[in-house]
């Protein structure tokens, strides 16, 4: 039996909500022509797995997609790797995310931009709509076309957004990186892609500093030969642009083109609409190609339907343009919603800035980052108590799981009234396996359920369905957003490694979860950092659970050693400010850990570190350190860090603990 049966209820949708939300009035909206009934939302999900074609016909017609030429069938070859979507459909990216430019909605706000270095921009779906079509004019004046490659070192803000809906709208692919990268991540990535155009800031603004780039961009312009045209961004007003023969400023780029529309020239479905990458930590991040019609209808279904997000609403995902949730946000313009973009430091001018920027602009889905909401429970942040949140219904949360805790933070000082969405997937899907829905209650600890279209289960290592407890997270049937190749893969074999060759014909996705009896998800970290001390599997977050809801406690991360044929645990612990590992906070953890979760789970060493190394997108780096405390050779990219420097410290503390291997 599931130790989670008795999961409190934390959130539970009324009646208005189970009817008038728009996942509630799809199910409606099915059953008026003669599917179902469904008795709730299990029975609708059951129903979009068996009836898979049926299911992402009726997203594409509910959602009003549109297409120049509509599809022939919606799934050709359903094998997978290999699934083929929207066989003969021609189709824009660009133009369905401008669908709800012209008419009524052409004055709403389409953009609200936030940067540390410049006023807040407020531009509408008729202006979106005329500068995304000048800067395609003025890129296809340069020789761009069809198929080219679009490269963005951009801000979360206005710029990035014209810049994607210019290039997909000519059918080129759009690629992104943050400006706070360094020049040899960024090289890692395009130099793979070798872009045509380059969009780039002249530096940017974090937690009160600027970073003025342009002669480290200069070096990157002069390292990318493919490159015809260069626009620089003003992201710092008072710094020069970016220097060299290619470069065009932003506004004399507009400048150029204006007056002219967008194309929205019709590409196949499988067309390269984005190119996202891995995190790269052990080498160069894999190229991963996602498709236009398979992104779009993806997108589709889980900002609407599943986000309830909609043409009146507000959405604030706070994100950088080197995270998968940068290209979910911009899906959101499908909506017609208004889409407030913050760049800078999620904690200045202090840890409340967000929540004040929420209520300052009425947002109705705010989007941020586990790790985020667990510095505010720990700073005692009470927005709920000082801020008027009435129109907040969602609040997302992703990046790793969420603590049980942090849900008792959002449901008493956070956010109460709204249905707190931990959603979880990957850059590989630039989507969702499991995640929210207005239809269920929120659970303390779980997220809600498999999203609609996903035939996800628990496997073993024997390759079947575990009737309990936790497995690999394995999806048994196409989704349209997996991607359509790697890049510089022609017979699909690194493309096939990374996620069918565990289980055959099945995508593994890496990630270690427990799926209730209640139909909910709890996932345990990613398999491949799985713990197995006496053989028994533990997933990392597991540990973090009961470490890093202690007030001592900053940050964490949880290792195996390998020695003497079995494994011992090893858990890196950042004190709380003012704090140092002392042997009572030794005892403490040991305490709560065993307690908490098992006899097995207890670390073998505790070690005190400054920093815990992360990704550039906020994960943490588990596996650079397990390989560095078992004398793995094999390299880390460095570059991808977004604090290198962590892992060195790492390094210092381990050899001076005797835990290096000699």
């Amino acid at each position: 039996m599931s130790n989670t049966v008795q999961t409190p209820v934390v959130w539970t949708p009324d009646q208005d909500t189970l009817t008038r939300s728009r996942m509630g009035q799809f199910k409606a909206w099915l059953e008026q022509q003669g599917f179902g009934p469904f008795a709730d939302y299990h029975a609708l999900h059951q129903w979009s797995i068996t009836e898979l074609d049926t299911f992402w016909k009726k997203v594409w017609d509910y959602c009003g997609l549109v297409c120049e030429t509509p599809a022939k069938r919606v799934l050709g070859n359903r094998e997978m790797p290999g699934a083929e979507w929207f066989p003969g459909m021609k189709l824009n990216f660009a133009a369905n995310l401008l669908r709800l430019a012209d008419g009524d909605h052409a004055d709403k706000e389409a953009v609200v931009a936030y940067c540390e270095t410049r006023p807040v921009l407020r531009k509408t779906y008729a202006e979106l709509k005329a500068d995304a079509g000048a800067l395609e004019a003025f890129l296809r004046s340069k020789g761009i076309q069809k198929g080219d490659r679009v490269a963005g070192v951009v801000t979360n803000g206005y710029e990035a957004l014209v810049g994607m809906l210019a290039a997909t709208s000519l059918g080129a692919i759009w690629s992104s990186a943050s400006p706070d990268f360094g020049i040899g991540a960024i090289n890692d990535r395009f130099g793979q892609i070798e872009p045509s155009a380059l969009i780039v800031v002249n530096g940017y603004g974090y937690g009160g500093k600027v970073f003025a780039r342009q002669d480290d961009f200069a070096e990157l312009i002069a390292s990318l030969p493919s490159l015809k045209t260069v626009v620089s961004i003003a992201q710092l007003p008072d710094e020069a642009p970016i220097p060299g023969d290619l470069v065009t400023t932003w506004d004399n780029a507009l400048k150029a083109g204006e007056g002219q529309a967008p194309s929205f020239t019709p590409v196949d479905p499988d067309h390269p609409v984005y190119t996202l990458y891995s995190s790269g930590t052990t080498g160069k991040p894999k190229c991963i190609v996602h498709g236009t019609a398979g992104l779009l209808v993806n997108h589709a279904k889980e900002l609407m339907l599943h986000g309830d997000v909609g043409p009146e609403d507000r959405f604030l995902y706070f994100t950088t343009c080197g995270w998968m949730m940068w290209n979910w946000q911009a899906s959101a313009l499908m909506t017609g919603a208004a889409v407030i973009t913050v760049d800078g430091s999620p904690g200045y001018p202090n840890l409340n800035f967000l929540w004040e920027t929420v209520a300052r602009e009425r947002v109705t889905h705010y989007g941020t980052s586990a790790r985020f909401i667990a510095g505010c429970r720990k700073a005692e942040l009470q927005p709920a108590k000082t801020l008027d949140q009435n129109p907040l219904r969602v609040v997302f949360s992703t990046g790793s799981p969420l603590l049980p805790e942090d849900y008792d933070w959002i449901y008493t000082d956070g956010a109460p009234n709204a249905l707190l969405g931990s959603i979880a997937g990957g850059t590989d899907i630039c989507g969702c396996f499991v995640g929210s829905t207005p239809l269920l209650p929120v659970r303390r600890g779980e997220i809600q359920c498999r999203l609609l279209g996903v035939d996800a289960v628990a496997y073993g290592d024997d390759g079947q369905p575990v009737s309990e407890g936790r497995g690999e997270l394995v999806c048994r049937q196409p989704l349209p957003s997996m991607p359509v190749s790697f890049w510089q893969d022609p017979d699909g074999e690194r493309y096939k490694d990374a996620y069918f060759n565990t289980f055959p014909g099945v995508w593994a996705h890496g990630d270690f979860i427990e799926f209730t009896e209640h139909g909910g998800a709890i996932i345990y970290g990613r398999s491949d950092a799985t713990l197995n001390p006496g053989g028994v599997r533990i997933g990392t977050a597991e540990i973090y659970r009961q470490v890093e809801t202690i007030s001592e406690v900053k940050d964490s991360l949880v290792v195996g050693r390998q020695i003497d044929g079995d494994v011992e645990v090893v858990l890196f612990v950042v004190p709380a400010e003012g704090q140092t590992v002392t042997d009572d906070l030794v005892k403490t953890l040991k305490t709560r850990i065993r307690e908490g979760a098992s006899p097995r789970h207890v670390p073998r060493h505790i070690v005190e570190v400054p920093d815990i190394p992360y990704t550039r997108s906020g994960k943490k780096v588990e596996l650079a350190v397990a390989r560095l405390i078992n004398g793995s050779n094999k390299a880390d990219n460095r570059d991808a860090l977004g604090n290198p420097e962590a892992l060195d410290r790492i390094r210092e503390r381990l050899a001076t603990a005797g835990l290096l291997p000699e």
